[in-house]
């Protein structure tokens, strides 16, 4: 285990989970956002958002809510409870399909608001409220159509680290190992190349068993801005002087610069 690594991840997932609750941007859009963010009035909308962030880009799953508020003029429960499903699919691919999967996503959609009605009265908040065990939290997500673990353990993330809601614990919160998760954490050394996603989750649950889930965002964060897939940013990364990989990188870059020109 790479000891430097593993501080430096902990240090930056430590400050994230720290600081002070504020309004959180999903899709840059002021309007899409105060929706997902009004836990007091429409605390449904965040899971539904969550439960269309399927292979597509994060932030057009997360404006989702948005674009259907803006067909029905309104997204309380209520509204949405009154939907057939017919109606449901029609929001999803009229006049253009919303997501990749509009028939899919629109039964998940479906889906969801039936189970929010059936099993939390139509409250949504009920989800995590009373500082339920990280284990419960992610186990009700797990619950909804649709959803797989690594869903339902980023919607429990961002529950605690950015909406700071108190939990029991964070035993349960695991990495979600996307495309950036995975390449941040092969380049520093913490799986081999290829590694399964199981690989990936339980390397995070050997480095920080208490809340796995802390080194989630800051390794999302590194191969977003910096250790992308070609011509990483090494040398505007914070990692650079601990990742072991950097120098293979820049050789490799030289080379094909080489290659290039010769």
């Amino acid at each position: 285990m790479n000891f430097r690594v593993k501080a430096i991840l902990v240090k930056r997932g430590e400050e994230l989970f720290s600081s002070k609750a504020a309004r959180v941007s999903f899709t840059n859009d002021p309007q899409a956002d105060a929706l997902l963010n009004d836990f007091s009035g429409h605390p449904h909308a965040f899971v539904l958002a969550c439960i269309m962030d399927r292979q597509i880009k994060a932030e057009r799953a997360w404006m989702i809510p948005h674009l259907i508020s803006q067909k029905l003029y309104g997204f309380s429960f209520s509204l949405l409870r009154k939907l057939s499903l017919d109606e449901v699919r029609d929001l999803f691919s009229k006049p253009e399909p919303l997501h990749r999967f509009p028939e899919e996503m629109s039964r998940n959609f479906y889906a969801a608001v039936q189970h929010i009605d059936r099993s939390y009265g139509g409250d949504a908040a009920r989800i995590w409220q009373n500082n339920p065990p990280s284990a419960e939290v992610v186990l009700r997500f797990l619950r909804f159509r649709g959803v797989g673990p690594k869903i339902a353990t980023m919607a429990t993330n961002i529950l605690a680290r950015d909406f700071k809601i108190p939990l029991a614990d964070y035993y349960s919160i695991d990495v979600s190992p996307d495309v950036h998760v995975r390449r941040v954490f092969t380049r520093l050394g913490l799986v081999s190349d290829g590694a399964s996603l199981e690989e990936i989750i339980y390397a995070a649950r050997a480095l920080n068993p208490q809340f796995p889930g802390l080194l989630d965002f800051p390794a999302w964060e590194i191969g977003r801005s910096w250790c992308r897939p070609v011509k990483p940013k090494c040398n505007e990364c914070y990692m650079r002087s601990v990742c072991p990989t950097r120098s293979n990188i820049a050789a490799n870059a030289r080379k094909q610069g080489d290659s290039a020109g010769g």
